[in-house]
């Protein structure tokens, strides 16, 4: 009896990990393919995820997911990394090669334009865009929002010195990036309003200015939860004409990531689709 699912281990790793809905999304992903595939979550100590991705691949593991707190870890580790996970500095997807090395890229921010342009529907040519947040989440994305053609991306962060320090990595190669605090967000108006803060895992909200307004903006929040997160309603009280959790861009990464390993595009439209139904009757 031939075996039905792709050959080799894959996983996704953070700390913490026990939310992650990528086993469930690359499961459904083989599926579509009338196939298996071994794909887990897995909690790695924050000391330990050198040591544990050198065992992974060691023992035959063919790709990795990478979340938080990894991605520049795994972006360092890698024996190579493609120019977007170059660019970002930031990696959330490895892969061994034929050779032996450690293949780094990065999929976040193909997964984010993808669900902002293609899923959502808005428009991010000469859109003046606001991006809260300067860790690593936002550091993947830059890229590939700027590949997109905005007029400006504002980067505002509770430490000021960290969204300035993010901003300068561009500085010399786009001027369209800028770095402050967070009072500068209200140097608006914008077209997009992005929360790249982990801030509403914990059921909070980054501390913006509360004379803000979003008329006519959009509200996109990088996490996704069982509802609307606390920034989706912060934006919705607002006044932005619609707001979006990262469920999409979850989904759309992952695929770019299946892809990458194993060579078939999966269809995302109806995954998100049936997801955010679930979801829903939680």
């Amino acid at each position: 009896m031939t075996d039905s699912s792709f050959p080799g281990r894959f996983a996704v790793v953070g700390n913490p990990i026990h939310h992650s809905l990528s086993p469930t999304i690359h499961s459904a992903f083989a599926a579509q393919m009338g196939r298996g595939i071994d794909y887990r979550a897995e909690l790695v100590a924050i000391d330990s995820f050198e040591t544990w991705v050198g065992h992974f691949f060691e023992r035959g593991g063919v790709g990795l997911n990478i979340t938080l707190p990894f991605k520049s870890r795994a972006f360092a580790l890698a024996d190579q990394a493609s120019s977007r996970a170059t660019m970002a500095g930031a990696a959330n997807f490895l892969r061994r090669a034929a050779d032996g090395q450690v293949i780094a890229d990065n999929t976040d921010g193909k997964g984010l334009v993808t669900d902002i342009t293609g899923g959502a529907g808005w428009s991010l040519k000469d859109a003046r865009i606001l991006i809260v947040g300067a860790g690593g989440a936002v550091k993947g994305v830059i890229p590939a929002l700027l590949e997109a053609g905005p007029a400006e991306i504002l980067i505002v962060n509770r430490t000021p010195e960290r969204a300035e320090s993010l901003a300068s990595d561009w500085a010399s190669r786009d001027a369209r990036v800028r770095g402050g605090g967070l009072d500068a967000a209200n140097s608006g108006p914008w077209n997009l309003v992005i929360n790249g803060t982990s801030t509403g895992l914990a059921g909070e909200m980054p501390a913006l200015p509360e004379t803000m307004s979003l008329t006519d903006a959009y509200g996109y929040d990088m996490a996704y939860g069982a509802g609307p997160t606390p920034f989706m309603r912060w934006a919705e009280g607002r006044g932005a004409a619609a707001v979006r959790d990262g469920l999409g861009m979850l989904v759309e990464q992952a695929a770019e990531s299946f892809y990458l390993w194993l060579g078939r595009y999966p269809d995302t439209s109806s995954l998100i689709d049936t997801l955010g139904a679930a979801r829903a009757t939680d």
